[in-house]
């Protein structure tokens, strides 16, 4: 008998931490795990996620900062994420290879579509499109009448590109198609360059033509010239919140707390919040919550009702 009650013991010492975690580590159970990749733009919307959770639900939340966009969406599918902030275009050219298209309500259906099996659902865009763009000096745009992407081709003997690595070997929203879809190719071959370095060898004139994020900081800091997508090649990236829908199942109150986001943020408003984080060094979290609580989305109201 008193082996038998020793035996009992053990299997229960063994069973209590997997018990433990019930609840705990499982994602919807109490607990929101909340994702963002491994940029500043990311780290400052996924601290405007968990900062409204925190703020009008009982839910706690556990962040996953720094994954890649792959490492995101494969989390989610596989349940270890609950929420992040995702982009349209990359939802729909990267992780289901689809054909880009111009036009972001057809985009955000058919990601929509694409997502239902998987038991995930794109909510309401925020308000801005993180586009792939080309970008060059004020100075120099102005100088050569340049406003928008076709107006290049003119210059294109002159002008000196540099580019990401990513950017130059994307198939089907990166260099290679772009060449192709505008009818022109650059006379000196392209530098590959950091994303980071772009903007700085762009703006002291070491380069003429970037590639660049529509919403980055950078685009201020070093007074850089976004050039109009006339013959709409880049797809539409539309950020927004991308979520299990076992855990708007179990928690439906967040439903109506993320919906308070939608439409609320442009692209010169996440470039001004971009940049507070890159220049004055300001946490992503202080950002995000001093950005929510201006905007009026920390007051108590229905948000989780």
């Amino acid at each position: 008998m008193k082996s038998l009650l020793k035996s009992w013991f053990w299997v229960a010492i063994l069973l209590l931490p997997a018990c433990s975690r019930v609840g705990q580590d499982t994602p919807g159970a109490g607990r929101v795990v909340i994702a963002s990749k491994s940029f500043i733009e990311s780290a400052i919307l996924g601290e405007m996620l968990a900062v409204m959770i925190e703020t009008h639900t009982d839910l706690q939340v556990d962040r996953k900062p720094d994954l890649g966009s792959n490492l995101a969406f494969d989390g989610i599918k596989a349940g270890e994420v609950d929420l992040y902030i995702d982009y349209t275009g990359t939802i729909l050219v990267n992780y289901f290879k689809k054909k880009p298209s111009d036009d972001p309500a057809e985009v955000l259906k058919i990601v929509r579509k694409e997502l239902d099996p998987l038991g995930l659902e794109l909510l309401d865009p925020l308000g801005f499109s993180n586009t792939y763009t080309l970008t060059m000096r004020e100075a120099q745009a102005r100088e050569l009448g340049i406003t928008k992407i076709s107006d290049l081709a003119a210059h294109a003997d002159q002008l000196r590109p540099a580019f990401d690595p990513e950017f130059m070997k994307r198939p089907d929203d990166g260099y290679p198609a772009l060449i192709k879809h505008y009818g022109f190719r650059f006379g000196i071959e392209p530098k590959q360059v950091s994303a980071d370095l772009m903007y700085k060898l762009c703006g002291e004139g070491d380069v003429d033509v970037i590639d660049a994020f529509s919403t980055e900081g950078s685009i201020d800091k070093f007074k850089l010239k976004v050039l109009v997508d006339d013959k709409h090649f880049f797809p539409p990236y539309d950020a927004a919140p991308l979520v299990r829908k076992a855990l708007l199942k179990k928690h439906p109150q967040l439903r109506n707390v993320l919906r308070r986001l939608a439409g609320r943020i442009d692209e010169a408003t996440m470039r001004r919040l971009h940049l507070e984080v890159l220049e004055q060094k300001r946490p992503a979290r202080e950002v995000a919550e001093t950005f929510l609580k201006s905007a009026g989305l920390l007051a108590k109201g229905d948000a989780a009702k």
